[in-house]
């Protein structure tokens, strides 16, 4: 048996590849960069648009105080549970939840105070349009399917109309009759943009993982039984939400208030309020948007546990 000489090149066998992941690898913690660094453009440029009433920082303002807690939410769900659907899916999920809901709802919308009946059917509009943006999306994508994959796409969705959402009513702010009120929108973006993901991001997501949880193998979608039950229900805490400044009003009035019970309903505030009257109505709207808020994470940990694919995402 010869051996080859000293210092000849020898062949090498390759090893086994592994084929590329589905997905793209994106580092972990990318939604905590972007809402820091995010957070801080936005302060520092409210700041400079307020102290030099620079109209031209306005677009900047408005988009970023928008889209930025949406944005990093859907990011957060995508590192965490959603790697495996594709970064198309969940992009197109937030985008056509934007503005096909924005569109949707913006047709239906009624400004009502109070819980009622019409509020009830305007909020249950505004989530169908967002399942219809969802099933337009998946439409072509039928090996989607299961409450993981609702959950998630459906938050993405719900945050994307939060997100083209809350930067229209902060553009509608901004623009007052006496000109551009730059304070006006930082006060309404910054509760908007905390609570835009423990709103719609939430509704959209149970009805979402109903959805798709009782998606056919072939990509058919089915409206059982589930799929209503979870859109009425969502359509309640949309409406729950919707009236708390309504209902906190009522309490207020009941508790330190002479004021007839159906005055602040007509006039959407108590007149001339009282300091006691002032903190009792903050406090009645906060806690009860919390508690919608509760509610809707309650349902959705809910939901996780009965999806076995939740216990093994990536």
């Amino acid at each position: 048996m010869t051996y080859p000489p000293p210092g000849a090149p020898r062949a090498r066998i390759p090893g086994p590849q592994l084929p590329p992941p589905p997905y793209p690898r994106i580092r972990a913690g990318l939604w905590r960069r972007c809402l820091g660094g995010g957070l801080a453009v936005w302060a520092l440029t409210g700041l400079v648009a307020y102290a030099t009433a620079d109209i031209t920082l306005l677009p900047t303002v408005v988009l970023l105080g928008g889209f930025l807690l949406p944005v990093a939410f859907v990011l957060w769900a995508y590192e965490r549970h959603g790697r495996d659907l594709g970064v198309s899916a969940v992009l197109g999920c937030f985008l056509a939840g934007g503005a096909l809901g924005v569109l949707g709802a913006s047709a239906t919308e009624h400004h009502a105070l109070h819980p009622s009946l019409r509020m009830f059917s305007d909020a249950g509009l505004a989530e169908a349009v967002k399942l219809t943006a969802l099933v337009f999306v998946l439409r072509r994508l039928p090996g989607i399917h299961g409450m993981r994959a609702g959950l998630v796409l459906g938050a993405a969705v719900g945050c994307g109309f939060a997100a083209f959402e809350g930067s229209g009513h902060a553009f509608g702010t901004a623009l007052s009759a006496d000109g551009l009120d730059l304070r006006a929108l930082l006060e309404t973006e910054i509760p908007r943009g905390m609570l835009a993901p423990l709103g719609h991001g939430l509704w959209t997501a149970i009805a979402g993982g109903a959805l798709l949880a009782n998606r056919r193998p072939n990509g058919r979608f089915r409206l059982g039984v589930p799929v209503l039950g979870a859109w009425l229900g969502v359509g309640l805490l949309h409406t729950l939400w919707d009236s708390t400044h309504g209902v906190a009003l009522w309490l207020v009035t009941q508790l330190a208030g002479p004021y007839p019970a159906r005055q602040p309903f007509a006039q959407g505030y108590v007149p001339g309020p009282t300091a006691v009257q002032d903190h009792l109505l903050a406090v009645f709207s906060v806690g009860g948007l919390v508690l919608v808020s509760l509610l809707g994470i309650a349902r959705v940990r809910s939901l996780a546990r009965r999806g076995a694919s939740w216990r093994n995402t990536p």
